[in-house]
């Protein structure tokens, strides 16, 4: 059975891409914080605090692999 994904409207927020009002929603996946744009479909994802902790100043992470 699968776990439903509780969405929240984020009040005020602009789009980055699409600079629409109030049409931004954020949802947890995968133990990550999400953000979608309901218009254009943007999407931005947030890493967790232990993937920031050890990322170095002058690089970037691409993604994290979990076996």
């Amino acid at each position: 059975m699968s776990e439903k994904t509780r969405k929240r409207f984020i009040a005020g927020a602009t789009c980055p891409k699409c600079k629409a009002t109030d049409t931004l929603m954020l949802y947890m996946q995968n133990n990550l914080e999400h953000v979608e744009c309901v218009q254009c479909g943007h999407k931005q994802s947030q890493p967790d605090d232990k993937v920031n902790a050890v990322t170095r100043s002058n690089e970037s992470v691409i993604g994290v692999f979990k076996p």
